[in-house]
């Protein structure tokens, strides 16, 4: 392994990014920004392609990687060698699922199953001898984190993947994600997750789950990190650099301990991939009940995650100005829309003396502008529906200005996300279930809050840009 991008690399510019001024500016990353280059860079970007060949293309390739600029093209990373990958898996129960798991695995792979003290062991442990795993039981539960640590103590390889009993793998999930690790800076990759059909058909809150499911992140491919438009990757499969992650998960915590095991990785400067091409599938609730008892408890890991992440755990980020125009449109005057006009007017203005190196400042600033708006006003759909529900139902019931907006954003929201979709599912009952969805997880974080006696996970962040 060589501490730089190997000759043959290549990246392309990603689906968000703008190309500007005949290809010396470049409009996109997470956060958004600018990039200007000089003649020789701009030459060796051609149709959106960068192909490593010398010192000059390996650091600019690099630099657009760290800005969230370009992703790697899958097909020039090189074969990976599966041997080189130890299977942890922490098991509570359900062997049925741990066989179906095992069997997607395949024979001749290492693996460690970790019983965190299962009701039936017996079960398990004959699971595991019929696959030809390795077995070792927890004395006291700890919940995965725990068990997927004790796991990592055993590992000898050198990349480790950590999978939930509940998933089964696409052959080639795990070859696919190890391609990543030819770049040195990856310290971890992780696959699309998708709902998995047993053959009994889907009732309609799979159906929903299989199209908005928390764990699908999509079919882009992503550099994973804080407040980008792929923020983390779920625990329920992940390769890792052994040498890049320490001791792993951070034991205490029960919830919410794949995003924090993915942001302290983003923080000491490694690279997080989110790799769509690599498939595996995940058994999803079936029962209301149950399933909304899951999405609550994904809420609920707000405020553990506030108080080792407070910078990052926001609900919203917004720009003063772009909270501005989100306080004047909620008033609903008659003035609402010409003052949103002024102050984005404002903003377009600064952002405009920030732009002297383009040729089209002023262009460039209104459609950075724009999309701020937008941004900022999805993110209040959100809030009002999701993370500040009690709130706004409380207020909805004196202000019928506040019933306008929360009436809006319930339905808008339903029809851009049905739309964006596409479920198997009529709109009723997508509808249903995408307001469920929200209640559920918007009751997780203020329960959560309540509990830890801080509302920071609640807060917004509004910060200069």
């Amino acid at each position: 392994m060589t501490d730089q991008l190997p000759d043959g690399f290549t990246v392309r510019l990603n689906r968000r990014v703008r190309v500007r001024d005949g290809g010396r500016a470049l409009i996109g990353g997470s956060p958004t920004r600018v990039l200007y280059l000089v003649d020789a860079a701009r030459a060796m970007i051609v149709d959106r392609t960068l192909r490593i060949a010398d010192a000059g293309t390996r650091t600019l390739a690099d630099r657009l990687l760290e800005a969230g600029m370009a992703d790697p093209v899958l097909s020039s990373l090189p074969d990976a060698d599966e041997s080189e990958v130890t299977f942890v898996v922490p098991v509570f129960g359900r062997p049925a699922a741990l066989d179906r798991l095992l069997t997607s695995i395949g024979h001749g792979r290492e693996v460690i199953v970790v019983d965190d003290v299962s009701p039936n062991r017996a079960a398990i442990m004959s699971v595991v001898n019929h696959h030809g795993a390795r077995f070792l039981p927890l004395e006291v539960n700890g919940g995965p984190a725990v068990a997927r640590n004790e796991g990592l103590k055993h590992v000898t390889t050198p990349f480790v993947a950590f999978v939930d009993s509940d998933i089964v793998l696409d052959p080639l999930a795990t070859s696919t994600l190890l391609r990543h690790f030819v770049d040195p800076k990856v310290a971890l990759a992780a696959p699309r997750v998708l709902g998995l059909d047993d053959g009994g058909g889907m009732n309609w809150i799979e159906r929903y789950e299989e199209a908005r499911s928390s764990l699908d992140l999509g079919i882009h491919p992503a550099t994973v990190r804080p407040r980008s438009p792929v923020s983390w990757v779920p625990g329920a499969f992940l390769v890792a650099r052994l040498d890049a992650i320490g001791d792993g998960f951070s034991a205490e915590m029960r919830e919410g301990e794949d995003v924090d095991f993915v942001w302290r990785l983003a923080e000491q400067g490694w690279r997080i991939r989110f790799e769509p091409e690599a498939k595996v599938w995940h058994e999803h609730r079936q029962r209301v009940g149950v399933w909304l008892q899951r999405k609550a408890f994904y809420g609920s890991s707000a405020h553990p995650l506030s108080q080792r992440h407070p910078h990052d755990i926001a609900p919203a980020v917004l720009a003063p100005w772009s909270a501005g125009v989100i306080v004047v449109l909620l008033a609903q005057r008659r003035w609402s829309v010409p003052a949103a006009l002024l102050i984005s007017g404002f903003a377009v203005w600064r952002i405009a003396r920030k732009l002297k190196r383009s040729k089209h400042p002023v262009w460039v600033a209104t459609e950075l502008t724009t999309e701020g708006v937008l941004a900022s006003i999805t993110q209040t759909m959100a809030l009002l529906v999701r993370h500040w529900w009690p709130l706004a139902v409380i207020a909805a019931i004196f202000s019928r200005r506040m019933r306008r907006a929360v009436l809006v954003s319930s339905v808008l929201d339903v029809v851009l996300e049905f739309r964006r979709t596409r479920p198997r599912l009529d709109p009723v009952r997508f509808g249903i279930a995408r307001r469920l969805d929200d209640l559920a997880y918007g009751a997780g974080v203020w329960f959560s809050a309540i509990k830890g006696r801080s509302a920071r996970a609640l807060l917004p962040d509004i910060r200069r840009h």
